[in-house]
């Protein structure tokens, strides 16, 4: 199968494709703007297989997108590009509204005359997977409740209503047009190749160096965290085995409050770098709380029933050996975040041009 991963340099979809390439025969196609989250670095174990492609492409631009439709002639397109970033949603909305939702709605249009135009059986084959979040659900605090795929859309926050956008616009498509897609909404994501912005990575690093672990607020919030690399095999599970028209919940079953989190990866710290920097003497005790974030939602949690139930998916990882897992990895792989801190990642990008 040809597969078009859109985003395929970020945090997720990097792990989507490492996991095509290592596990599968398909060929995939990475387009990507390369935007400063997009890290051609996190590709670099799978970039000189003869089933990968790169092109830096903005899913904004439908001339370009077009060109690498008619050239690639995929099967399936797992959309993945977008902003994600929560903090720098509230800071600048713009870059959320034109990505998220004008880069979804060009990718599908774009898309669109490419289906109508196949053959009726690659026709009949074809799929577009919309990768989502959680975040669209908006707020469960207060509750014992947890997000079902049929839970009305509230967000709260610039990105997370830009992600409700572009879902919304994907069911219409199917709806409206009957191209064949499908959406999967995920929980919180970690492990290795994260951005260095994102909570854990950030609470690592921070650590190792000796400064400040900023919780927000009373630091209650609770999220149901996900391997990375358990949610790229679903990804493809989703893609390959859902049902069109579908949406499915993909969820850790990890419900955990931010402040444990930081807490787990301290100790987790504790015992595989026992000697810490100068005026450390617990790595807990750096941690400080700082005011919190406008709109902050108090609890995400994913019933991811109709994955099992349906495709036979649950998790492989547990929270606490997925975080062991990734504490180990940051460790191991210092000349990763070091170019990422530093800039150099973004000088000297490599890739396999399509």
């Amino acid at each position: 199968m040809r597969i078009l991963v859109t985003g395929g340099a970020g945090f997720i979809g990097s792990a989507l494709i490492r996991h095509i390439i290592r596990h599968s025969s398909h060929t995939v196609l990475n387009l990507d703007k390369q935007t400063y989250a997009g890290n051609l670095d996190s590709l670099a174990s799978v970039a000189d297989s003869p089933r990968y492609q790169f092109s830096q492409t903005d899913v904004c631009d439908a001339a370009a997108l077009a060109a690498q439709l008619r050239l690639f002639q995929p099967a399936l397109v797992i959309h993945l590009a977008a902003e994600s970033h929560v903090d720098r949603s509230i800071d600048g909305p713009a870059d959320f509204i034109h990505t998220n939702i004008v880069g979804t709605y060009t990718l599908l249009e774009t898309c669109r005359p490419y289906w109508q135009g196949l053959d009726p059986e690659r026709k009949a084959a074809f799929r577009f997977h919309h990768v989502s979040t959680d975040e669209v659900y908006g707020d469960l605090d207060g509750t014992s409740e947890l997000f079902t795929e049929t839970t009305s859309y509230s967000p709260s926050s610039p990105y997370s209503a830009s992600k409700a956008s572009s879902d919304h616009l994907v069911h219409a498509w199917q709806r409206t047009y009957g191209l064949p897609t499908l959406v999967s909404n995920c929980s919180n994501n970690y492990g290795p190749f994260h951005f260095p912005e994102k909570l854990i990575p950030h609470m690592i690093l921070n650590a190792l160096q000796g400064r400040p672990l900023p919780v927000y607020g009373a630091s209650d919030q609770i999220r149901d965290w996900l391997y990375v690399e358990d949610h790229a095999r679903t990804l493809l599970e989703v893609a390959v085995h859902g049902r069109v028209g579908e949406t499915y919940n993909i969820g850790g079953h990890n419900e955990k409050r931010n402040l444990d989190v930081v807490r787990s990866i301290c100790a987790i710290l504790e015992e595989l770098v026992p000697a810490k920097p100068a005026g450390v003497d617990r790595y807990a005790d750096l941690i400080v709380f700082v005011e919190d974030r406008p709109g902050h939602d108090r609890r995400y949690a994913i019933d991811a029933g109709k994955m099992f139930w349906e495709l036979g998916w649950r998790p492989q990882e547990t929270f606490d050996s997925g975080l062991h897992k990734t504490v180990r990895w940051y460790l191991e792989n210092t000349s990763w975040w070091q170019r990422v801190l530093n800039g150099t990642y973004r000088l000297d990008r490599i890739g396999n041009q399509a």
